[in-house]
């Protein structure tokens, strides 16, 4: 090959080379880099759906709404709590004071009479016509905000949620802090009768105990044996399975995906046609757990409000 010819092909070569780049910078930046494009396109990781709950930033968007009212059931409202919330707890809103006796006696921890309870939440202000949301703590808390909803939803309200992620991802999104709570505007409310679809009696799993798939949704310890809030003995009911009620949430506070909260409880032999009671120590705990189960499309659910101070004085435990 002559030079000539050599010199026209090494600079065609460069022409062309040349032209592929100037080609490049025109492209648009997901173009270049592959990567990128594939970034921008990916779904946001999914999170846990029910008409029992709601985000956090959904919520937010309700403070202020004149047919919203939010309930901090924290117990720790006089440090703060978001703007125009009132509050509550959970012993407020069930029999535990003195005259029901002490924690583990028959008539104390359940859900008041309902013409105690028309007074109690009409002195909250809670009426009925409103949507009711519930604030409480996820991982360092005890499902407050569950146990409140729950009885709420008994006492005859449809319109209850609780935030997921609590009251910490309300503040996380936005939320508006007040130094204490507001002072609630009473209303009447009549609760006629008590909705125990999802309620649990000592008696009836007494009597019926075969019928029930049993969850034990306390921590480890406890479960095995540990008595760290005045219980007159250690151990767990006869039979129950443990899925413990910190396992349904990520490290953020948020609960898990439906499909993962499932698996869970499917793994321990908890399968969706089964008639699954939850217990905690005071039916707080199980409050949560039931109604996460309820959204996760388990047929027949219940919340064992007396929970293992009750089942623990006269009934077997292992």
């Amino acid at each position: 090959m002559d030079r000539k010819r050599l010199r026209a092909i090494i600079l065609c070569l460069l022409m062309l080379s040349m032209m592929c780049a100037c080609g490049g910078k025109n492209k648009p930046a997901a173009e270049e880099n592959p990567d990128v494009q594939q970034s921008a396109g990916e779904e946001q990781p999914a999170a846990f759906t029910g008409d029992l709950i709601i985000s956090a930033e959904d919520a937010v968007a309700l403070i202020g709404s004149d047919d919203v009212i939010f309930v901090d059931c924290t117990g720790e409202a006089d440090r703060g709590t978001i703007k125009g919330a009132v509050a509550t707890t959970w012993q407020d809103m069930c029999t535990c004071s003195e005259e029901y006796g002490s924690a583990g006696d028959d008539t104390w921890g359940k859900i008041p009479e309902p013409e105690d309870l028309s007074a109690r939440l009409g002195a909250l202000g809670l009426d009925k016509n409103k949507q009711i949301i519930t604030l409480g703590h996820t991982l360092k808390g005890w499902g407050e905000d569950a146990r409140i909803a729950w009885e709420l939803r008994a006492a005859g309200y449809e319109n209850v949620r609780i935030v997921d992620g609590g009251i910490d991802a309300l503040f996380d999104a936005g939320a508006e802090k007040q130094s204490a709570a507001s002072d609630p505007v009473p209303c009447e409310v009549a609760v006629d009768d008590l909705d125990r679809t999802h309620v649990m009696e000592t008696s009836e799993l007494a009597a019926n105990f075969d019928q029930y798939k049993i969850v034990d949704v306390r921590t480890g310890d406890e479960y095995n044996g540990a008595t760290k809030y005045g219980e007159a003995k250690g151990g767990h009911i006869k039979g129950a399975v443990f899925v413990p009620y910190l396992d349904l949430f990520q490290k953020d506070g948020t609960l898990k995906t439906n499909d993962e909260i499932t698996a869970m409880f499917e793994a321990q032999g908890v399968n969706k046609t089964d008639r699954v009671v939850a217990y905690c120590t005071g039916g707080i705990r199980s409050a949560y757990v039931q109604m996460v189960l309820e959204m996760c499309g388990y047929e027949t659910t219940f919340n064992y409000d007396q929970s293992y101070w009750n089942w623990c004085v006269d009934n077997e435990v292992e």
